[in-house]
């Protein structure tokens, strides 16, 4: 239905979708509140990174919400147009960056550090297609959804790996995962951090991951 109509609401905002983005989830807007409310209780500038921003939601609400400096990258262009215009849209201020985070060195073209870094990166398996709803399947954009079977975990192993370089000292990594991998998930990066809380979301299911304080 939000593809028919050309928006769709993320907490206090509207965005801008078509078939280049991922519609917004409740579990997304949960995301985003848990982080916000972190972000909340600390009084300094706070950078944050949002990987994978295709729409621009997570990076947009943020910056909304706790007026943040917020960079947000991505690797398809299409994504990134749309994400500027929700950024105009929702009057904030946002830098965006063409980026490949499987590209090692593309990293080059980040060079700051973050006091939060935070993705929903591709997760589903192929193997998973057939539990999917068939509106997803036609409208969002696989380049967004789906990871080859055999390597499901590609993302979050190359985010904690970028993490481990532009993570700040006492920063927090928060990622969206699948709910079917979260031990694999977590197991995979704590090979590169110290902790990692697996949190589940309203439905009582693992979605998240935090890393750090």
């Amino acid at each position: 239905m939000q593809h028919i109509i050309g928006t769709a609401p993320c907490l206090d905002y509207h965005f801008i979708v078509n078939e280049d983005v991922l519609i917004p989830r409740p579990e997304t807007e949960e995301l985003v509140d848990m982080i916000s409310k972190s972000i909340k209780n600390n009084s300094k500038n706070v950078k944050i990174l949002d990987i994978g921003t295709g729409s621009g939601c997570i990076a947009i609400t943020l910056q909304k919400n706790t007026n943040s400096s917020v960079t947000a990258i991505d690797i398809s262009k299409e994504s990134l147009k749309i994400a500027a215009k929700n950024a105009k849209l929702n009057n904030a201020d946002i830098n965006f960056i063409e980026l490949d985070i499987l590209d090692k060195d593309s990293w080059q073209g980040i060079d700051n550090d973050f006091d939060i870094i935070v993705s929903n990166p591709p997760y589903v398996r192929d193997l998973e297609k057939k539990l999917m709803n068939k509106n997803v399947l036609d409208y969002d954009p696989s380049l967004a959804l789906f990871v080859e079977d055999n390597n499901p975990l590609i993302f979050y192993e190359a985010i904690s790996k970028f993490a481990k370089l532009h993570l700040k000292a006492n920063g927090t990594l928060w990622f969206e995962i699948n709910e079917y991998l979260g031990q694999e998930t977590k197991e995979l990066i704590m090979k590169h951090f110290n902790t990692a809380e697996i949190i589940k979301d309203f439905r009582g299911k693992e979605r998240f991951i935090k890393v750090g304080s």
